[in-house]
């Protein structure tokens, strides 16, 4: 049973931190992501994400910042057991040069990848994803009760087909098609590099706690 003062230490707090950001950026990327894109419909494995990834990219944005905060630094030399004393602690230590390869780089990198797919990449391709879905929106005039007229606004596909029918497509289209691989690849990318960097940091914490 542990006692009270781990409930104190920033190093307990750290190793939850670390596991849930891995722990939840390997179950995306490999189970929940492809499994939803195998066995859901396009449409509803389309509106699936768009809801999953914000608070999912909020979330690898902010873990990497309590890891900053939570760093446990080193041993001070001749140091043992548990309540061993520690230096370079916390994000004042992680700024030190002697750890910038070894956890300033690697959680920086988690941050950085993570608020990228958060501001810029996620938003843009969702967007992409909605124009390609809603290629236009037509007004069609109609009678009123009382002899007036009303606008009904009706949304359709300028192409008459969605974007996953076979070819072929129109310009705007395979445009849309384009931009959404460019962007979805990129923010797989970014996710990537963000989960070797957790990886990474995994090694560099075991030998450090």
């Amino acid at each position: 049973m542990p006692s009270l003062s781990s409930f104190t230490d920033p190093r307990a707090y750290h190793i939850l931190t670390y596991g849930t950001l891995l722990g939840s950026t390997f179950f995306q990327t490999f189970m929940a992501g492809p499994l939803a894109y195998i066995w859901l419909p396009k449409a509803q494995f389309s509106t699936l994400q768009q809801k999953i990834f914000p608070p999912f990219f909020s979330l690898q944005t902010a873990l990497p910042l309590l890891l900053a905060l939570t760093w446990p630094g080193e041993k001070l030399a001749g140091a043992a057991g548990v309540g061993a004393m520690r230096q370079h602690t916390g994000w004042r230590g992680l700024i030190d040069d002697s750890n910038m390869w070894t956890a300033l780089v690697p959680i920086g990198l988690m941050f950085g990848t993570s608020l990228l797919n958060l501001v810029w990449l996620g938003p843009a391709t969702t967007k992409v994803l909605r124009e390609r879905k809603h290629q236009g929106m037509v007004t069609l005039l109609g009678a009123g009760n009382a002899g007036g007229f009303w606008l009904t606004p009706i949304l359709e596909t300028r192409d008459g087909k969605k974007y996953h029918d076979p070819a072929p497509h129109s310009e705007a289209m395979q445009r849309l098609n384009s931009s959404f691989a460019m962007l979805h690849g990129l923010s797989s990318l970014s996710n990537v590099f963000g989960l070797l960097a957790m990886l990474y940091y995994g090694v560099v914490l075991g030998e450090k706690i």
